[in-house]
């Protein structure tokens, strides 16, 4: 673990290789897990903002869903106490649309067509980056979730030679900050090399 403004990473975070492989994995981590994906506070109030204006880029099942059970769901047990995306009945998130049986957001669609100004839960832009928080000092750790669904993304990752933290450069910033990402690159030169003495 190294330190970074208040923050904790995991070494992981820096030294493992990951690229998203969709053409592997067919967007599994929409539909795979017992819970949707986690939302800030303010993110709940963001899907009850833009709902209308997202629901034309949701499929018919996903609307239904929302429309039943709300836009996001509190999921308690095995390790979750948080707020998150609903789910369909079959566990898949009811903002995951389909594009030739390979998973898509509908909100990252909304956002692509510029009806929208956000892009998807962070939660889902930091994957596979979970952020773990406690409320009540307001620490938090970036650890990396490694799910064999990944696989591929893992394997894919080692031969382009591409660290996690760099492949959600764009997620990173857009969470913490260009100045913390670029202390994320220092940490990992110094793990890759700690005997390089600075100045």
């Amino acid at each position: 673990m190294i330190i970074i403004e208040d923050k904790l990473v995991s070494d992981d975070v820096l030294e493992k290789q990951f690229i998203c492989n969709l053409k592997a994995c067919k967007g599994a981590c929409c539909w795979e897990g017992d819970y949707g994906a986690p939302l800030e506070e303010a993110e709940k109030e963001t899907l009850d903002r833009i709902y209308e204006d997202i629901k034309p880029f949701l499929s018919p099942l996903g609307v239904k869903a929302i429309e039943e059970k709300g836009k996001y769901t509190y999921y308690e047990g095995k390790g979750a106490n948080e707020w998150g995306t609903t789910l369909l009945e079959d566990a898949a998130c009811a903002y995951m649309t389909l594009d030739n049986g390979t998973a898509k957001c509908g909100i990252e669609a909304a956002y692509n067509a510029g009806v929208t100004d956000f892009k998807k839960p962070i939660s889902c832009h930091l994957y596979p980056i979970r952020v773990s928080a406690n409320k009540n000092t307001g620490f938090e750790a970036l650890n990396y979730d490694k799910w064999d669904i990944c696989s591929a993304a893992c394997t894919l990752g080692e031969k382009e030679q591409v660290p996690v933290y760099e492949f959600l450069k764009e997620a990173i910033i857009r969470k913490y900050g260009e100045d913390f990402y670029e202390q994320m690159e220092g940490g990992a030169a110094y793990l890759a090399n700690p005997n390089i003495e600075e100045g």
